[in-house]
């Protein structure tokens, strides 16, 4: 549903439209009011429907009816909070990048975009909402990056210590499938707030250990990220989770119950749902070399100018009328690169932003891409050459480096999404979930 509806329904649940001797019939059913946008009865029932297809799926046993609407509620406060953050700044996802994520997400799995259609649709999702969907997952993950990485700061010692750790781990090092309970307390909690919490935190921790699903108690009571997906947090290794969850499962095995725990967030129960090893083996990293021209969409420059003029560039270069190197230097808007004829040098690609990464993993040797759009703009890629490096014996700069990010950037994105929701005016209409301003 459109900005535009959502604001004429807001205006009608609050009495802001008068009719004499008419009636009117609202199609939806405002729940909650977030800063200048609201939340809708359909949207928490469609993430209520979701959750319950995935959960039907995995034979994953649900809370009541009442918790579930609770916390997709407490998701799309989140999500529409960040969405409007998003616009203030003018970040958005265009048609042209988002068709590129959803045929490379398809390719991923090795899937037609008819297939991951179909499946959208047996989700209780038309194909229009799943683009949407796609879009916004997009621009969250976009948004969280440009907010939250200025908020970390890794030194050149970290990094070291990082790559002797991994050095004298090796690769046959577990990797953990954690799960995460978050019951959260303000930033200067009380005593009796802190005392409430391990009071709930002890009671869940008797019921887990009583035999309890934990997905299910996840659901029911988490304020963590992952809350809808029963807390899973995924198979990591001890250097990619967050130190809170990396010291708390060493020594500890398969099914146990950990904490609770303190962090700045609240407290934590952790589960190990499964863990794996990895056998110790020749670590192989891939590195390419690409050449790039990148155009800048403006007031002057328009989106569909900036992809028309590369369509132009592929075809003389296609045709031999010029080189990409030869075009970089003279139109490129990537001053790092365009006096070098647009050369990135030799580079893994995680290095660079998902849609740029995953065009150029898909390249082969002397292949020039079609025109894309990511973050920074439009670009035409070359890859020039492709090799494989031997990491075995010691962890690059650039892995640990990264290994360091993921784990602060995690932590981090949290404290974010508290602030911002702190900061925000939020009131709920729905009595049944909650009552007045948060």
């Amino acid at each position: 549903m459109n900005k535009r509806c959502k604001q004429l329904l807001l205006a009608a649940s609050v009495g802001l439209f008068a009719s004499s001797g008419q009636t009117v019939e609202l199609l939806d059913n405002v729940v909650a009011v977030v800063d200048k946008d609201v939340v809708l009865e359909s949207q928490i029932s469609g993430l209520v429907n979701q959750v319950k297809s995935s959960a039907n799926s995995a034979g994953q046993a649900l809370p009541d009816e009442q918790a579930l609407r609770k916390q997709a509620l407490e998701r799309l406060i989140l999500e529409s909070l960040q969405l409007q953050l998003a616009e203030r700044l003018g970040l958005r996802i265009t048609d042209t990048q988002l068709e590129q994520a959803i045929a490379n997400v398809a390719r991923s799995q090795n899937k037609s975009v008819e297939q991951l259609s179909a499946e959208a649709k047996s989700d209780g999702l038309s194909y229009p909402q799943f683009r949407e969907q796609v879009r916004n997952e997009i621009l969250l993950s976009e948004l969280a990056r440009n907010q939250v990485r200025r908020r970390i700061n890794i030194s050149d010692q970290e990094v070291k210590q990082v790559v002797q750790m991994i050095g004298e781990q090796g690769q046959n090092q577990s990797r953990y499938r954690v799960g995460n309970i978050l019951l959260p307390l303000p930033t200067d909690p009380s005593n009796e707030q802190i005392r409430q919490a391990s009071q709930q935190a002890d009671e869940l921790i008797k019921q887990l250990k009583q035999g309890a699903d934990f997905r299910k108690l996840a659901i029911a009571h988490s304020a963590g990220p992952k809350a809808l997906e029963g807390g899973d947090w995924g198979l990591l290794g001890i250097n990619e989770m967050p130190s809170l969850f990396s010291e708390a499962v060493k020594n500890h095995s398969k099914g146990d119950i950990i904490g609770p725990l303190r962090s700045g967030a609240g407290m934590h129960i952790l589960t190990i749902f499964d863990m794996e090893a990895a056998p110790a083996q020749s670590v192989q990293a891939v590195e390419v070399r690409a050449r790039h021209i990148l155009l800048k969409p403006s007031i002057i420059l328009s989106e569909d100018k900036a992809q028309t003029q590369l369509v132009g560039f592929a075809d003389s270069i296609r045709n031999g009328k010029a080189t990409l190197a030869q075009l970089a230097e003279q139109y490129s808007e990537d001053p790092g690169s365009a006096i070098q004829g647009g050369d990135l040098g030799w580079s893994a690609p995680e290095v660079y932003v998902s849609s740029f990464r995953d065009v150029v993993s898909q390249l082969k040797v002397g292949e020039l891409s079609e025109p894309f759009r990511s973050e920074h703009g439009w670009h035409l890629v070359l890859l020039e050459d492709k090799r494989v490096v031997d990491a075995t014996e010691q962890a690059s700069e650039q892995k640990a480096y990264q290994l360091i990010f993921n784990r602060r950037f995690s932590e981090e994105v949290q404290t974010w999404l508290d602030e911002l929701k702190d900061e925000a005016y939020i009131r709920i209409i729905d009595t049944q979930l909650s009552n007045g301003e948060l």
